[in-house]
């Protein structure tokens, strides 16, 4: 069987690619660097020709509202169409865990614009909502730090990591589709701001987290259920310790 995985040099789709290469798969990595650009819909034809799955792991070069929006919808519309001409037997898009309440962010308002064109395309489909990714830790960090603080929410977060989620992707793309949404979190669910600041210790950083309820994800104010799946998630096995000692190995 044939599978094409959009954004398949990326964090995610990359272990994607991996994992189903590794059990026998035809794979192909789509990307701009491949000569696949679903933006432009360049080389769509080609790379979908006997394709039977396609896994939209794809991301927006650009987080500002208008061009992430731009993005998912014109990438969205060229690759879906280009599906449905190869005859496409499942689509699976990695979404994010809370798009439907999160919708006064450009981000999350460009994922469901996304979302709402694979249920009306007609393509079998499942979408694969996923939790914050633990290798996010860093960018989180960022966004809240000033000076020698990093200022964040104690809201819950249910995080997991990324070699969890690609195998979950690719399971996904292994089975029936479910022309549904699921979500999918790691094991344990954690205080953002007690979490970042154990990250910190862990690295040797000396910034200190200031709990601040009132300080924004992103740009947006969130509460222990915005980012949190409701229920019955699929769920990864790797702890956080066991993540970050993985992840220093690995550098």
């Amino acid at each position: 069987m044939k599978i094409l995985v959009i954004g398949g040099n990326g964090l995610i789709g990359s272990k994607v690619v991996k994992n189903l290469r590794q059990l026998g798969y035809d794979v192909v990595a789509g990307s701009p660097r491949t000569g696949i650009n679903t933006v432009t819909g360049e080389g769509l034809a080609d790379a979908l020709n006997g394709t039977r799955v396609v896994i939209d792991a794809s991301n927006a070069p650009s987080f500002d509202d208008q061009a992430v929006l731009d993005f998912f919808e014109t990438s969205g519309r060229h690759l879906l169409a280009a599906e449905a001409r190869a005859g496409v037997r499942h689509h699976i898009a990695l979404s994010i865990v809370g798009t439907d309440r999160m919708l006064g962010s450009g981000y999350f308002r460009a994922k469901m614009a996304q979302e709402n064109l694979i249920k009306a395309s007609g393509i079998p489909y499942t979408i694969v909502r996923s939790t914050q990714f633990f290798e996010f830790l860093d960018g989180i960090a960022q966004y809240g730090a000033v000076d020698n603080e990093v200022r964040l929410t104690t809201a819950q977060l249910q995080p997991i990591a990324a070699d969890d989620i690609a195998m979950i992707v690719s399971d996904t793309a292994l089975a029936q589709p479910l022309n549904a949404t699921i979500d999918a979190a790691g094991p344990e669910k954690f205080r953002l701001a007690s979490l970042m600041q154990t990250y910190l210790a862990k690295c040797n950083d000396p910034r200190t987290v200031i709990a601040d309820d009132e300080a924004g994800y992103f740009g947006m104010q969130i509460g222990d259920q915005s980012l949190t799946p409701d229920g019955n998630a699929r769920l990864g096995t790797t702890r956080f310790d066991a993540w970050f000692t993985k992840s220093q190995a690995a550098t």
